[in-house]
Order: C-alpha cells, then sequence, then structure tokens
C-alpha cells in the first residue's frame, strides 16, 4: 500500500454492516411553515401543513384554529373535512394573491402578527368555535409567534399549546423582502422552527447553520457493509491545527487512528478500507486535535474531548455508557437498521442543530462527495405538545404555573476511592412520570467556573412519582442515566439544571463564555471546608447572595448528601441539608418543632374570581395567635387533576403579625410571595401542612398519583377545597360536601375570596363564604342588617336525600349541610354556603325540601339576590301536592304522615270491631 493510500485509509473493525435509517414513524400532519407578516398590505400570507408520508392524504377530522394572544381566544376556525393534500403531501391555507393557489382562500390580513398562535386538532369540529378559549384537547400540532417588535406577550398560549417552549419570535429584518416561519428537524425527532424566505408548497430550505471559522465537523459518513470501501467527510479542516481522525470500537478502545490533511479547503475525504469492516457491533468515529502519536491502535478512550464525534449502535451490541457519555454527552448514539444493505450506506448532517458531536443531526441522504448535503425532508414527526394521551406520554407543564425541575438530592463525595456511589436527583413538583425533553445538566468547576460535563436529558422521563436519577453505573437503585465513577467532582463546585430546548447551554451563553444563566431552572453551589471563596464565581452568577453549600463528610455515619428540604424555591441554598442519602425515595429531612396552635386559613383569593373586574393577585391569609413564630408550616395549594395538578409546596417563614395576620401571595405587604409564576389555581384546594416538607409535598403529589398521601391526614392543621375532583378530595382528607365554592355573583363588583366567618374549626366548610378580599383586615361576613324572611320549595331533589327525608335533621349535620347549602346556591347563584343555614327550619316529604328562616347577607346586592331567589320558589298553595305543610314539626314531615296513616287504620279497625259487637247485641237482645 502506498503512503498516500495509508495516509487516506483508516482500518475500522466496528463500523457495522447494517444500513442506518431515520426514526421510524407512522406518517402525520404537521404545520410545517407560516407567514404572518408579509410586508406593506399582507396579502400573501399563509398556512402551510405538510404530510410527513410525502403523498395525497385526506384531511377529514382536521381543524386548524387561530389564536389571538390579545384575550387567548379563537379568532378564526377552519374545518379541514372535504380537503386534502397534494401529491406530495402540502396544503396549504393563504391569501388570494399567494402563487401557487391555497386551496382555502383567506382575505388579506386574516392571519395576525402575534403574539397569536397557530394549532392544528384532529377531533370533532364541532368541539371548537370563534371566541373559545385556548384548549390542548385534540391538539395535534402548534406553532405559537410573536414579532420582534411586539416582544412577549403569548405566555399564556405557549403554556397550553407548547408547553416548556418559548414563543417563537418572526424577525422582519431577518432577510430582504420577507421571511416565514419555518418547521425543520432539529436532532433525532426534535423539531424547531427557524426563519426563512417563503417557500409556499415547497420542501423548506431546512440547511445546518455554518461552522463557525476554525471548527472542524464531520459533514458525511458511509457505511460500507463489508463489501465496499467505506469513506468519512469533513468540513472546516483548513488552518484548523493538527487534527486526527480516530475509529473506536463498543468498548472506547482505537481500532485505527490517521492524521487529517488541514491544508486542503473545502471538504476532505478520509476513506475507509472494507477489509476492516466486521458486522454488526458498535463503535463510533471522532475526531480530535493531536497527533497520531497521541491515540495508539488498541489504547483506551482519550481523556481529551473530542471536537466532533459519531457514535452508533447496532444489532450486535449497543456501545457503552462510557463511550456514549465521553464522546456525545447527554446524546444517545445512532441506532443502525438490523437489516442489511448491500453496498452500504449513506448518512448525511442535515439537522440544524446547532454544535458538534450530536449523532442525531445525521440522517439517511444520497452520497454528495464535496458538495453541500442533499437533505430528504424527514419523515418523523414532532413530538406531541398537547395533554399526555396515556403514562408514557410526556406531561406538560402546569397551565396556571412553572412547577418546573429542581435539583432534589446531590450527593458527590461518597465513601471510598472509588466514588461509586455519586448521583444528582432531580424532582418534578407533578409527582408524575414527566419527560425531559429540552433540560441539560452542567457539571461545573470553580477553578475555572466552567462546565466539565454537559449532560442533555432529552428521551429521558422521569420515574411514576417524579423522580430522575442519574449517576454512578454501580449506584443502587440504579440511575437512569448512568455516569462513570468519580464524574461528580467534590468540591468547590456547581450542579446547574437548565431548559434550553434551543441547544446546549454553553453555546447559548453569554458572548466570550462565562456561566450560562438564560434558561437556567435551579442550581447547586457546593465546597470543601475552608473552599467558599474559590466558588465565588460560581456563586455570583448561580446563586447570588447566598455562600455555597458544604457536604460535611463527618456529620453522618457512613455516607451524606444534600436534600431538598426546605421548599421549591429555584436556585435557594437554604432549602438543603445535609441528609442521608435517599435515591429515588422521599428525602429524610430534619425534625420541624412543634406545630403552632391556633393558626388556620383565613382567607383565600384567586385572581380568576372576579365579577365584572380585573381583579387583584391571588393570595392566602392565615390568622393565629399575634407573633406566633409559623417555622414548620407548609403551605400547599393543589388543583384539579384534570386542569394539570399544579402543585405550591412553600415552607413558612416568619411569625404573624401584631394583629394575627400572615399574607403569602402576590398583593402589597405580603410577608411572602409566591414562587415565579405559581399561583393559587382556579379549583383546587388550598392546605396548611405542618411537618417535614418532603412529606408535606407528597401530600401534593398524591393528587397525581390518584392516591392518598403518603404521610398521615394528621399533619394537615387545616384546608379549605373549591373543588369536586375526587383525588384531590382524597388527598386532602375531605368527602363530597366538604367544600365551598366561590362565588362572583355575590359581590357587586371586584375581585372575590373566600372568607373564613366562623372561627375557628378547622377544615370545616361551614365556616366559610364568598365576599370582598380583605387582606390584612377583618373579613366580609353576612350580617343581620341586610336579613331576609324565606320560605322556599325545592325539590324533588335529585340525590340520595329522599332516603334520608324521614329525619330531616341529618341534612345540618356534618358535611350534609354543605349538599343543602349547595341545592340552594343552585337555584340563587348568589354565594350561600354552609354558613347561612345557621338555625333554619326544615320539612321534607317524598324528597320535595321546605327551607323557612331568617338568612343573613354580606350587603344589599346579596340580600336583593336572595329575595328574588325567595320570591321564585315560593311554595304552592295549601292542599297541592308538593312542599311538606309546615303545620307539622320541622324535620318530621314525613313520620309524622305515617304514624296519621297507622292512627286512622287503627281507628278504623276500632270502630269496626264497636259495629260487629253492636250487631251482635241486637241480634241476641231478638
Amino acid at each position: 500500500m502506498s503512503m498516500s493510500r495509508r495516509r487516506w485509509c483508516v482500518g475500522v473493525s466496528v463500523l457495522a454492516v447494517l444500513a442506518v435509517v431515520a426514526a421510524a414513524a407512522d406518517p402525520c400532519l404537521i404545520i410545517s411553515e407560516v407567514n404572518a407578516d408579509n410586508p406593506k398590505l399582507d396579502t400573501t400570507e399563509f398556512v402551510e401543513l405538510y404530510h410527513t408520508g410525502g403523498q395525497r392524504a385526506a384531511l377529514d377530522g382536521y381543524t386548524l384554529v387561530f389564536y389571538n394572544g390579545n384575550g387567548n381566544v379563537a379568532y378564526k376556525v377552519l374545518d379541514l373535512r372535504g380537503h386534502a393534500t397534494d401529491e406530495r403531501g402540502f396544503f396549504l391555507v393563504g391569501s388570494v394573491d399567494l402563487r401557487p393557489r391555497p386551496s382555502i382562500l383567506l382575505p388579506p390580513n386574516t392571519v395576525q402578527n402575534g403574539p397569536d398562535a397557530i394549532a392544528l386538532y384532529r377531533t370533532a369540529a364541532g368541539r371548537y368555535a370563534d371566541k373559545m378559549n385556548v384548549t390542548g384537547v385534540g391538539l395535534v400540532d402548534a406553532v405559537v409567534y410573536v414579532t420582534r417588535r411586539a416582544g412577549g406577550g403569548a405566555q399564556v398560549l405557549a403554556e397550553a399549546l407548547t408547553p416548556g417552549r418559548r414563543a417563537f419570535a418572526e424577525d422582519e429584518a431577518s432577510h430582504e423582502g420577507d421571511e416565514s416561519i419555518e418547521r425543520c428537524l432539529r436532532s433525532g425527532d426534535a423539531w424547531t422552527f427557524g426563519l426563512a424566505p417563503p417557500s409556499p408548497g415547497q420542501r423548506n430550505r431546512c440547511t445546518p447553520p455554518p461552522p463557525p471559522p476554525g471548527q472542524p465537523l464531520l459533514s458525511e459518513l458511509k457505511l460500507g457493509g463489508g463489501q465496499v470501501d467505506g469513506w468519512v467527510e469533513l468540513t472546516g479542516v483548513r488552518g484548523a491545527g493538527p487534527l486526527v481522525l480516530v475509529v473506536l470500537d463498543g468498548a472506547g478502545l482505537t481500532t485505527v487512528s490517521v492524521e487529517v490533511d488541514t491544508a486542503r479547503d473545502a471538504m476532505v475525504t478520509v476513506a475507509i478500507e472494507r477489509s476492516f469492516m466486521k458486522g454488526d457491533e458498535a463503535g463510533a468515529v471522532a475526531l480530535y486535535g493531536g497527533r497520531v502519536a497521541d491515540f495508539p491502535v488498541g489504547g483506551g478512550l482519550s481523556p481529551s474531548q473530542p471536537i466532533d464525534a459519531f457514535v452508533f449502535s447496532g444489532r450486535g451490541g449497543a456501545a457503552s455508557d462510557n463511550l456514549t457519555e465521553t464522546l456525545v454527552p447527554g446524546r444517545p448514539a445512532y441506532q443502525l437498521s438490523p437489516s442489511l444493505r448491500e453496498g452500504g450506506v449513506y448518512l448525511s448532517r442535515c439537522g440544524v442543530a446547532p454544535g458538534p458531536r450530536d449523532p442525531g443531526v445525521f440522517w439517511e441522504a444520497p452520497q454528495t462527495p464535496n458538495q453541500p448535503n442533499n437533505c430528504p425532508w424527514p419523515r418523523t414527526c414532532p413530538q406531541t405538545p398537547g395533554p399526555p394521551g396515556g403514562t408514557d406520554a410526556p406531561l406538560p407543564l402546569p397551565p396556571w404555573g412553572r412547577g418546573d425541575f429542581v435539583i432534589n438530592e446531590l450527593n458527590a463525595d461518597s465513601p471510598g476511592a472509588a466514588e461509586d456511589g455519586e448521583y444528582v436527583e432531580l424532582w418534578h413538583p407533578s409527582g408524575r412520570r414527566v419527560s425531559l425533553a429540552g433540560l441539560w445538566l452542567l457539571l461545573f468547576s470553580a477553578h475555572d467556573g466552567r462546565p466539565y460535563r454537559e449532560i442533555g436529558l432529552s428521551g429521558h422521563f422521569t420515574t411514576a412519582r417524579g423522580y430522575f436519577l442519574l449517576g454512578s453505573d454501580r449506584l443502587v437503585p440504579a440511575p437512569s442515566l448512568r455516569l462513570p465513577p468519580n464524574t461528580i467532582q467534590n468540591g468547590p463546585d456547581a450542579v446547574a439544571l437548565y431548559r434550553s430546548p434551543e441547544g446546549p447551554p454553553s453555546s447559548l451563553g453569554p458572548p466570550g463564555g462565562g456561566v450560562p444563566t438564560a434558561g437556567l431552572l435551579d442550581a447547586v453551589v457546593y465546597r470543601l471546608k475552608g473552599t467558599d471563596r474559590e466558588a465565588r464565581v460560581l456563586s455570583d452568577a448561580l446563586t447570588p447572595g447566598q455562600l455555597p453549600l458544604l457536604e460535611d463528610a463527618s456529620a453522618l455515619p457512613g455516607d451524606e448528601g444534600l436534600s431538598r428540604c426546605g421548599g421549591l424555591h429555584p436556585a435557594d441554598l437554604s432549602a438543603f441539608a445535609v441528609a442521608p442519602p435517599t435515591p429515588l425515595r422521599e428525602n429524610i429531612c430534619p425534625s420541624p418543632p412543634p406545630p403552632p396552635e391556633g393558626v388556620v386559613i383565613n382567607e383565600v383569593s384567586v385572581a380568576r374570581w372576579t365579577n365584572h373586574s380585573q381583579g387583584q393577585g391571588s393570595f392566602v391569609e392565615l390568622v393565629g395567635p399575634p407573633l406566633t413564630p409559623l417555622r414548620g408550616l407548609v403551605l400547599l395549594a393543589l388543583a384539579e387533576e384534570d386542569r394539570g395538578a399544579a402543585i405550591l409546596a412553600l415552607p413558612l417563614t416568619g411569625a404573624t403579625d401584631a394583629d394575627g395576620f400572615y399574607l403569602v401571595g402576590g398583593v402589597p405587604r405580603a410577608d411572602q410571595s409566591f414562587p415565579e409564576g405559581t399561583t393559587v389555581p382556579l379549583r383546587g384546594g388550598v392546605a396548611l401542612c405542618h411537618g417535614v416538607f418532603s412529606a408535606c409535598r407528597s401530600v401534593a403529589a398524591a393528587v397525581a398519583s390518584r392516591g392518598a398521601a403518603n404521610s398521615s391526614s394528621s399533619s394537615l392543621r387545616d384546608r379549605v377545597v373549591f373543588s369536586l375532583h375526587p383525588a384531590l378530595l382524597l388527598s386532602l382528607g375531605a368527602t363530597k360536601g366538604e367544600q365551598v365554592m366561590p362565588a362572583p355573583r355575590s359581590v357587586q363588583a371586584g375581585p372575590v375570596s373566600l372568607s373564613r366567618c366562623a372561627c375557628c374549626q378547622p377544615s370545616s366548610p361551614a365556616s366559610w363564604t364568598s365576599s370582598a378580599p380583605t387582606p390584612r383586615a377583618p373579613n366580609l361576613c353576612p350580617s343581620s342588617a341586610y336579613s331576609t324572611s324565606i320560605d322556599l320549595c325545592l325539590g324533588p331533589l335529585a340525590s340520595d336525600w329522599q332516603d334520608h327525608s324521614a329525619n330531616c335533621s341529618d341534612l345540618l349535620q356534618g358535611s350534609r349541610v354543605a349538599e343543602v347549602a349547595g341545592y340552594l346556591e343552585q337555584s340563587c347563584h348568589c354565594g350561600i354556603s354552609a354558613l347561612y343555614l345557621q338555625g333554619f327550619q326544615l320539612w321534607c316529604v317524598s324528597g320535595w325540601l321546605r327551607v323557612r328562616g331568617s338568612m343573613m347577607a354580606l350587603s344589599s346586592h346579596q340580600q336583593n339576590l336572595i329575595q328574588l331567589t325567595s320570591s321564585s320558589h315560593l311554595p304552592p298553595p295549601h292542599g297541592e301536592a308538593g312542599c311538606p305543610d309546615t303545620s307539622a314539626d320541622p324535620h318530621t314531615g314525613q313520620e309524622s304522615a305515617l304514624r296519621l296513616q297507622v292512627g286512622l287504620g287503627l281507628g278504623l279497625l276500632a270502630l269496626l270491631g264497636l259495629g260487629a259487637a253492636l250487631v251482635l247485641y241486637l241480634y241476641k237482645k231478638r
């Protein structure tokens, strides 16, 4: 073999003889391109749909909905029934002047510029209509967008339609003339949007971004199949310094290394001899800086980081975790097809994800040596952004709050030199199985302030209880993502969690390097003894104003870690304590002090409980003895499961004020604010829990898992429930009837709250009513000044009351009083709760309920509503069927009727007996 041949031939023992294909998926319909903002008069707007089967497909059952970000309601709904894509899979909706001509024509300036959204649904078209609120039911695909000039304003739409993703900004200055929002495959099966010149009815111009100067990349690969030579094409090698192309087997051993000619322009091709093809093993191709001598054949995996790398797994085995995590950290290996293709297979870099070391950007494409890659339209489908269809589907972020992932536990220093018990545990506040799409975990070194490992978590899921564990491969229980032993440094260092669907946080960080903060969800900065100053750069960037944590190896016998024990605020180091390791289990935290006596929930207000008003911020008010410390109490807010089971778990700090009040929420003078992006749900419950934070948190998590809380219900000191959801009632230890619902009509205008007006029996629905909010002031409660005498006839009752109507007194006992109040409220809609039924008289016969007494009210407005209800449900005239007669004793109407019937029967029998005796007497006398 000649020297030139030796220079360019690479022996490869692991490049498989298997064909490589893109991820298999059934064809689907997607939103592929949107042009909402044209120059001048907006006469060429369009929405392009594409069927990934690349052929004609009927659109029956699909609906296209256009949403206005101002109000988050639909402004146009298009039923696609009777239409079909063209023979290439495209379908256009657009302006009359657009070419090619759209299948559905729209008047000019129909598609709004943003902040707005366009959503594609597949379900009964009758479900959708103009002016409806945004919904995720039946959602197939969606794009939420804003203009660069308008900035934000699409938060609600994004949370409902594309949870976890930011709205896309259409910048009219990005291209000369016009531009559109086009969909492109980013990496693997993850899609993204970008800006490009409009291409209606044509394939999108999805081209990988050009690498920065001096950044060599793998551009094309040919796996030869053992019968023909393979090759690797590189770009950007000129002037990049000495480069070495290395081929490794599945265990990470070098099989071949060869120097790359960096004096050439454009693309460089390195041939691979067929004689080195050895079947369906796993392996990798990596590009390093250095010399061939640095990568001897048979040598182990280099500790140096590669410039670019491609890792693959075959039918005969998977690439080792060590190989994958070292060469392409956080990304899965490329999976080879189980079928053999004669003549080999060609792979091209086609995904638009920026940055190197990502096997997911390659897919099968025609060979284009020394030419730009010819990337076909992909046939994979985007992940459905809507609500999960089953336990394995990604869970969207809570619609009413941002309750996102947190770092729950960290064990960086485990006993022994092997350090094989290290781990990082993440947790999602839903307490359910959740997708980690778009998440990244970065391990930072304090010595240079840079990440020494960057791990992408896309493609992984939490456990059924919301946990995700990554750690040493010998850890028990086994982590979902394994790391080589001694990976997590002991400190001074940091662990940071990011939501960055656009790519690695380090590549999107501040210019010139530095610690990235965009997309930061949570961070823990930790140290060894005497090293707190060394971590100052990391502390200032990730946890400003806080001292690094000390994982004190002498604090506990055996092993110890840093456990979240004091709340879910992100980047809050005060929430952590040194505790025994508990991977994938509830944290073991220090016991709290005894519960403060006499502290109860006094008022709850939700911003959306209003009557003809914009309302105010949500808040929860506690009341108790003045200056009572609240340490050990956790405020919980839970939402109905079908609304996302969003959870707020907030450890309380400080003490009640001199008047006994303590205010939490988004209102002036609050003692504590809610975590950013969270609030009290529209329908749900608020509870006051005492105990270890993790145990209180599990009460809320039980709602999502459809079960009872792990902690004893005795830890709940108080609760108020404004929901009928069974799982929520179970988790809070309540039953049907043990809740009070807000009634906006009870207030003439303005925001509404639920106020405690009977002090101070905890968890009693008979203590609550709707009223105007009064933070840090006495609650507004029903007054005798607005008293009304009522006499109502209600029924027949649509419940089991008839079975108990022999004695009506049970309807005013326990939780049943709330049922009666709810029945009255259905007729009144004026704010009647169990509190209003004190001292009433009830009669019931055959399912009819008659209520009589004096009812107090909050105001003349509520008094008028009660009077209107009373006049519309007057009892019928005396003697007519229906309501029981009030001449009978209250509570016993049906029982008295039964006694009367028995008495009449006995009297009749007595008369018959007396008559018979008289006849006998007269007969004998004759």
